[in-house]
């Protein structure tokens, strides 16, 4: 069976099970059209796992009038959506930067123009501010991957650096201890800065506040409906203090998982393909661990005061 992007859930599983002996499914990548305007939350890197996780997500039966409300609402109030739109302000807002750090990157003024004119500029800047955010310095680092080999070859020199920048970064730079921490809109992508335009830095705000009510939401939807996934967060502390460092780590989970579109039980899912992903991942799965160490230290500490109190032989203070 050949599956393409737009397939639905429904022609699949029909061609899937009609086989005799065996069954295979080949998955297109490439668009039907390389000219068509990207939607903000398309992934110009699918892959073969992320275009079948569409595929099943997308039903070719008809929806009531209030089904299709409730889907457009959770479509377009994700933060799947949300992400895609912050980075695509923020890519406009900040392309001046962009521009002046690619023409002074040691390319030709011809390559600099058409690595700024490709239809890759975008991820490319979009993959420049996670680095920086990542704590690389990429003032230094474009021009080192610019004279690291040449652009004979490249048909596309934005695409080129894009996958070069990618690679190069897809660890944190130093171990960051002494490094003031970026901010992260809800935990997981690097705020925008450096805007002046008074319309973009509205636009970017308006998207950071929608960002942060959905992680809470997620959240608070997923421990109210005890989701199987919300039991690797270890259990809510009872002291304020800690129970609002846990939530704070707890909302990352949950924001990884909805921008992903994560629905199985695992709290982060399966191992991630995409260099971007894998960057979110990792943020993740340390505020996994810090709700996890939190929920132990509270645990312990009541565990220890219980033991106190039952201990044989206690004076009173009184005595």
């Amino acid at each position: 069976m050949l599956v393409e992007p737009t397939s639905t859930r429904e022609t699949f599983y029909v061609a899937m099970t009609r086989g005799r002996h065996s069954n295979h499914a080949y998955v297109t990548l490439d668009r039907a059209d390389d000219h068509a305007q990207p939607h903000p939350g398309d992934d110009p890197h699918a892959t073969a796992r992320s275009v079948l996780y569409g595929v099943l997500q997308h039903s070719g039966a008809e929806l009531s009038a209030h089904e299709t409300i409730v889907a457009e609402q959770e479509q377009w109030g994700s933060i799947a959506q949300l992400a895609a739109e912050y980075e695509t302000i923020a890519a406009a807002a900040q392309r001046d930067r962009w521009v002046t750090l690619v023409r002074g990157s040691g390319l030709t003024e011809e390559q600099a123009e058409s690595a700024i004119e490709s239809d890759a500029f975008g991820p490319l800047a979009a993959e420049l501010r996670r680095a920086e955010a990542n704590h690389h310095n990429v003032d230094a680092l474009l021009p080192r991957l610019v004279a690291a080999r040449g652009f004979s070859d490249a048909d596309d020199i934005a695409a080129v650096l894009h996958y070069r920048v990618e690679r190069a970064t897809a660890r944190p730079a130093g171990s960051g201890r002494t490094r003031k921490p970026t901010r992260l809109v809800a935990g997981l992508i690097p705020q925008a800065h450096g805007v002046i335009g008074a319309e973009m830095r509205a636009a970017l705000d308006e998207r950071e506040a929608l960002i942060e009510a959905r992680a809470d939401a997620a959240l608070d939807g997923a421990l109210t409906e005890s989701a199987p996934w919300t039991n690797a967060l270890g259990a809510q502390p009872n002291d304020r203090r800690r129970a609002a460092a846990w939530r704070k780590s707890a909302r990352v989970v949950a924001a990884y998982r909805d921008r992903y579109r994560i629905t199985e039980d695992a709290p982060l899912g399966a191992l991630p393909e995409l260099a971007a992903q894998r960057i979110d991942a990792a943020r993740a799965r340390s505020a996994l661990d810090r709700t996890l160490n939190i929920a132990r230290v509270e645990h312990n500490q009541e565990h220890s005061r219980r033991a106190h109190a039952q201990r044989p032989g206690r004076r009173c203070e009184s005595e």
